[in-house]
């Protein structure tokens, strides 16, 4: 007759539907699922702000699946049992306060269901070939049956990351383009008006950005900084574009003028030049 795994935990520790939730999921594990457990570990600290999983948590984590024989988590045997002992070794010598903390913030998570004994110690049964007939401690189930859950939103953070990356990789070259081109347009006396319109010089141009930098927070997410960085890449296209319509400019007057110093120098010849020349005769005239 097999012993009948406890829903509730042992001692003063209350039963939440987080709890029973957790212990409806578990049963759902289909018998051939199999997951590398390190590499669901790696998927768990990756997404470990979605899931509310504190740091140091995840060194008990870390601790009990490094009790579990086996790579691979499938079948049955996936409750592990070491001592608060044991394990608050195994997790770097915590302290058991902290230990019993982080091991309850796991539980809450969802990322282990507590199967406590009638005495509320951790230990295995064998059978008659030595074999582990059923066990009470912690189960690892949990990981098994949402280990996608865990690589989805592994995948997301690290996809929100990369973004961010990104949109801060945006704003350190625009805020390099428009200074050093802030610093060429000053040095050039480039104008900053053509007929009338666009700022008023430099300094207002400056202003400008100066003032979108003031509202860049020191600690961004990505969606605070993405408007930002478009408002520094238009106003760094605004610059280039002043300096180029500057370059177009000289580049007309400069043909002009070439222009002009080739048609004075064509003016004494061009009247001889239409007329014909004859050969000079050895006769002395017609």
């Amino acid at each position: 007759m097999e012993p009948r795994l406890s829903t509730t935990p042992f001692g003063r520790r209350s039963l939440t539907l987080a709890h029973v939730a957790s212990q409806a999921s578990a049963k759902t594990r289909p018998p051939e699922k199999a997951v590398h457990k390190w590499n669901i570990f790696r998927a768990i600290c990756t997404a470990k702000n979605a899931l509310g999983v504190p740091e140091r948590a995840l060194a008990v984590l870390d601790a009990l699946l490094s009790f579990h024989p086996e790579t691979v988590l499938t079948g049955d045997g996936l409750i592990v049992f070491p001592s608060n002992h044991q394990l608050g070794l195994r997790a770097h010598g915590m302290p058991m306060a902290t230990l019993r903390r982080h091991l309850a913030a796991l539980v809450d998570a969802g990322l282990i269901v507590r199967r406590d004994s009638p005495n509320g110690k951790r230990y295995a049964r064998k059978g008659r070939g030595g074999e582990i007939e059923f066990a009470f401690g912690f189960d690892l189930a949990p990981l098994v049956v949402r280990a996608e859950e865990f690589e989805a939103l592994a995948d997301e953070v690290e996809a929100e990351a990369r973004a961010l990356r990104l949109v801060k990789e945006r704003i350190t070259i625009c805020r390099r383009d428009i200074v050093k081109m802030i610093a060429t347009g000053i040095e050039e006396n480039v104008p900053t008006q053509h007929a009338g319109h666009g700022p008023a010089g430099w300094a207002e141009i400056h202003e400008l950005y100066r003032g979108i930098m003031a509202r860049i927070p020191r600690s961004g997410t990505r969606q605070a900084l993405e408007p930002l960085a478009d408002e520094l890449s238009l106003l760094a296209d605004e610059i280039l574009n002043l300096l180029e319509n500057h370059i177009k400019t000289q580049n007309m007057s400069g043909n002009e003028s070439q222009i002009e110093r080739h048609i004075q120098n064509s003016k004494p010849d061009s009247l001889s030049a239409l007329e014909p020349r004859f050969p000079k005769s050895r006769g002395g005239g017609l």
